[in-house]
């Protein structure tokens, strides 16, 4: 991929499903006032969990009218599919649906052959619940027989419910949806998803292989099982007290992330495709890194994944670093990752590190939704021209010297979007104010 490309692609749409809402006004609104959306948690049960709250999609319900505005036909056909989408593919397609909608796309007013779909996800993991019949058919004085499984535990499991946690699925049901026939693609990277699915959407276009491409990602860590597997592997904020008040990135007495879910979605247009169509432009995608470290031992190293995506980022869009506005940064809240990201901007940005904004400190950590959401919030900030503070950040810590966002900030003209998995996969994308 050449690192200029004569075709320049824009953001022209925006979906999103969060705990901070499922508008773009409302996100903002949360962000500049202050609001934040952890509380006690009401999806899953809590009396063994080492924490009883999070941050879920409070407004998300599951039902047709998450999804948007749709014609009729669209109506009919999501609601009729809603029943093999786990909840976290209902998110993804909802978001995806509302940044359609954000952009003008109605099916029929676009060249299908053109347009495709990227998303990322976490693996999607089955509830229990789906199981409970079919292993109820094979208890015995309290043992579980397995020589029955196959006839009579079996034929009670859904025919269909593999489709509800397929991580494909969400590109798959977008594209019937809205009949994109142009490339589709599936990322499964945990949080570094959603920034990935955008640089592959990005040099999609930049290739001529598409015009359009709706681009997204979407996830939990809220989950009857998956809540349990992150509080055995990650470290999280626990505490009694006001939880709104325990994610506190970069701040010296963080203790640790806390969980939340989300989809996010943005529609990319290739320039002279959102000019045909008088399309609203909100920014414009300039370049992308991507990388991996881990040792040999299986350990992570998310300083140097951090400063190497930030180095390839900077590389392919062709700014200095003294040109980036802000940075939205990860900022998940940890003691050692925070640390090390921090380290990372101190390396690559000298002492002229840029505003660092965290909105995990609002919503916690959404999974592979958590980047995407994150990625708007910051093409708000541009349109708005204005940072959000990081919530909660109180202490300054000499192990994390990086320059938190004011209210009183500029956005800049640019800024640049990192993420980064626990195995140390990180990625990132720069995003400029659009400019004739």
């Amino acid at each position: 991929m050449p690192l200029s490309s004569p075709r320049r692609i824009v953001i022209t749409g925006i979906g999103l499903v969060s705990p901070l809402g499922n508008t773009q006004e409302q996100l903002w609104e949360s962000l500049t006032s202050g609001r934040s959306g952890v509380r006690p948690l009401q999806s899953i049960p809590t009396q063994y969990l080492p924490i009883s709250y999070g941050a879920e999609a409070w407004d998300f319900r599951g039902n047709i009218q998450d999804f948007g505005t749709l014609d009729s036909s669209q109506q009919k056909t999501i609601r009729k599919g809603l029943k093999v989408m786990s909840r976290e593919i209902q998110m993804g397609v909802a978001a995806a649906q509302r940044a359609l909608q954000d952009a003008g796309l109605k099916p029929g007013g676009y060249d299908c052959d053109r347009t495709g779909c990227c998303y990322g996800s976490d693996y999607i993991m089955t509830v229990p619940e789906e199981f409970t019949e079919a292993i109820r058919h094979c208890m015995e004085d309290g043992k579980f027989q397995f020589d029955r499984w196959a006839e009579q535990g079996l034929p009670k499991v859904t025919p269909l419910w593999l489709l509800k946690y397929l991580p494909n699925m969400p590109a798959s049901h977008i594209a019937i949806y809205n009949d994109l026939r142009g490339p589709s693609n599936s990322i499964t990277q945990r949080e570094a998803s959603a920034n990935l699915a955008l640089g592959e959407a990005y040099c999609t276009i930049a290739r001529n292989n598409a015009d359009t491409v709706v681009v997204g990602a979407t996830g939990t860590r809220i989950h009857p099982i998956r809540t349990v597997h992150v509080a055995l592997q990650e470290q999280l904020a626990l505490g009694d007290g006001d939880p709104s008040e325990l994610c506190r990135p970069f701040d010296r007495n963080r203790c640790g992330m806390v969980l939340g879910e989300g989809a996010g979605a943005v529609v990319l247009e290739e320039l002279n495709t959102a000019r045909a169509r008088g399309a609203r432009i909100l920014g414009e995608v300039i370049g992308y890194g991507s990388c991996a470290h881990m040792r040999s031992d299986g350990v992570g190293q998310c300083d140097q994944a951090v400063e190497t995506v930030l180095r390839h980022a900077l590389r392919t869009s062709g700014l200095s670093p003294a040109q980036i506005g802000h940075l939205n940064s990860h900022g998940a809240g940890t003691t050692v990752g925070d640390a090390q990201e921090a380290a990372a901007f101190a390396r690559v940005f000298g002492r002229d590190v840029p505003p660092v904004v965290a909105a995990k400190s609002y919503f916690g950590n959404l999974g592979a939704g958590g980047a995407i959401v994150e990625f708007i919030s910051s093409v708000l900030a541009l349109v708005h021209d204005r940072l959000f503070p990081i919530r909660n950040y109180c202490t300054p810590d000499p192990d994390c010297p990086i320059r938190p966002a004011s209210a009183e900030d500029r956005a800049g003209d640019s800024f640049i979007n990192v993420n980064y998995s626990p195995q140390s996969q990180a990625s990132a994308v720069v995003v400029t104010r659009f400019a004739e």
